[in-house]
């Protein structure tokens, strides 16, 4: 669209041409404003769809964990995926746990050791070895803890390789990661008594 006003022309001139621009533009004015605003209520649209859809996803998984046999609810949070989905998953491998299921639980959580969400898969990874301790496999245990490149999860990773060694009775190899969990924590960590008392009983 060219400039509607010339310099140098009458005001009535200037009218005149203001009134005929906007006579040959009007249209497109009024496409592109309601393009614009159709974005903008697109995306608050989408916006508000999606808060909705995490706050519901939120109550699902707060339902599952309030009870755990609800299976139209875990259906739900199955169907749309997501974080909540899988911690509900966690959630079935500890009820599983405790029943006394070790084979479910370990079925729940073998998907989760591939998850996008660190958090999600470390967790995962920690919770399978702890149950293959409880079965007495502690092979199992540190082939899933092998890979560890997240220093974050290094002291729970560390107690828990300790923890497969001794089960093994590989008792210098658990005193040594051990130590290296102690060498991590604050002493007035919780597990910094626990690893300690876990050291006292090795030596």
């Amino acid at each position: 669209m060219k400039n509607f006003i010339e310099v140098g022309k009458t005001e009535e001139e200037q009218a005149e041409q203001i009134k005929k621009w906007l006579k040959e533009n009007l249209p497109h004015i009024i496409i592109g404003i309601t393009l614009g605003l159709g974005g903008i209520w697109g995306f608050d649209y989408y916006q508000v769809a999606q808060n909705e859809k995490a706050i519901q996803a939120r109550i699902n998984y707060l339902s599952v964990v309030a009870n755990p046999n609800n299976a139209k609810v875990l259906t739900t949070l199955k169907q749309d995926g997501g974080a909540y989905a899988q911690q509900a998953e966690l959630v079935l491998a500890q009820q599983a746990v405790i029943k006394g299921d070790y084979q479910k639980a370990l079925a729940l959580l073998l998907p989760l050791t591939k998850s996008e969400n660190e958090f999600l898969m470390h967790n995962a990874k920690l919770r399978m070895a702890a149950v293959y301790l409880e079965i007495k496999k502690p092979d199992e245990a540190l082939a899933i803890l092998d890979d560890n490149s997240n220093t974050a999860f290094g002291t729970l990773y560390d107690n828990a390789k300790g923890d497969a060694y001794f089960v093994k009775g590989d008792f210098d190899t658990a005193r040594k990661h051990y130590q290296a969990v102690l060498a991590q924590l604050p002493r007035e960590s919780k597990l910094f008594n626990l690893i300690q008392m876990k050291l006292n009983d090795l030596n």
